[in-house]
């Protein structure tokens, strides 16, 4: 599926920052571990899009049958969209290579859970339908940081200052390998 996101391209020096022109070696984000991840992550993104058309749909529908629903579900819902658009954006733009795009994803995977659970756990604020949709949308963001998380991706995007490759010799010991480290067992 190819989408332009010509529209977003200006959110790059916004969100860039320091980074922006850091990118991972292409053959290393382009590792078929590293390319499925990516696939994945996106993937579970677009269901948290739809997940959010729903709960859009859902107070749309709400509204027309002549139930209330608040100024804070149709801020949640609105911002979901945004917020969920951002992301796949900022997925994009780390399959591409970016730094800032990963280091991006991987900040809102961890703050976001956090900030949404805790405004789901508020009594009164969100009918229980939002509430739902808010756990749901905590998991898989969850979820998405776990793939941030993972080993090919933290070898393509090591933290800046650490960008040489691990050779065998600084590799931990493991196993048969590993050297005790009391000397009477020399």
């Amino acid at each position: 599926m190819t989408f332009s996101f010509e529209l977003l391209r200006p959110l790059d020096r916004l969100a860039a920052g320091r980074h922006r022109d850091r990118l991972a070696p292409a053959d290393v984000v382009g590792h078929p571990a590293a390319t499925r991840i990516f696939r994945g992550m996106r993937l579970m993104l677009l269901v948290e899009l739809t997940v959010g058309v729903v709960a859009a749909v859902a107070a749309v529908v709400l509204t027309a049958r002549g139930y209330e629903v608040s100024t804070a579900v149709w801020l949640r819902t609105c911002g979901v969209l945004a917020i969920t658009v951002t992301l796949y954006y900022f997925a994009v733009r780390a399959a591409e290579g970016y730094y800032w795009a990963y280091q991006r994803l991987r900040l809102f995977t961890i703050v976001f859970p956090i900030v949404t659970l805790v405004t789901a756990s508020i009594p009164g604020l969100y009918p229980l339908w939002m509430t739902i949709e808010q756990v749901i949308f905590s998991l898989i963001l969850i979820a998405v940081g776990d793939l941030l998380a993972s080993a090919p991706l933290r070898i393509a995007f090591p933290r800046p200052g650490n960008d040489a490759p691990q050779t065998d010799n600084d590799a931990p010991k493991t196993g048969t390998d590993a050297q005790p480290s009391n000397s009477r067992h020399a």
